[in-house]
C-alpha cells in the first residue's frame, strides 16, 4: 500500500538539512523525515596548553573531553596505545 502512495509524495528540504516525505493517507499524512543534518563546525582546534589541565606534557581521554571533536578521535589520535596524547600526536591529529 505504502508503494502506491509513495508516487504522488516530493521529498523536500527541512531548515535543520534533512529531507521530509509526505505520504497521505486516510488517517491522516505519514511523515518520514531521513538523512543527516549538517556537522557542527567547532573552528580551530584549542591550544594544546589549554586542553592539558594539569600539566604533564599530554592530554589524557579525560582532559580531552574538553573539545568534543578530540575526544571522539581520541582512540585514532593515540598513535601508540598509551592512552595519552603527547603534543606531536596532537599536532599530527
Amino acid at each position: 500500500m505504502l508503494c502506491c502512495l509513495a508516487a504522488g509524495a516530493a521529498a523536500q528540504s527541512t531548515d535543520d538539512g534533512l529531507r521530509e516525505q509526505r505520504y497521505p493517507s486516510p488517517r491522516g499524512d505519514l511523515i518520514v523525515r531521513y538523512g543527516q543534518p549538517p556537522a557542527k563546525s567547532w573552528g580551530p582546534k584549542p591550544a594544546f596548553e589549554s586542553l592539558d589541565r594539569n600539566g604533564d606534557g599530554s592530554i589524557d581521554e579525560n582532559e580531552a573531553s574538553g573539545y568534543p571533536p578530540l575526544a571522539n578521535d581520541f582512540i585514532y589520535a593515540d598513535k601508540n596505545r598509551d592512552g595519552r596524547l603527547s603534543r606531536r600526536e596532537y599536532e599530527r591529529w
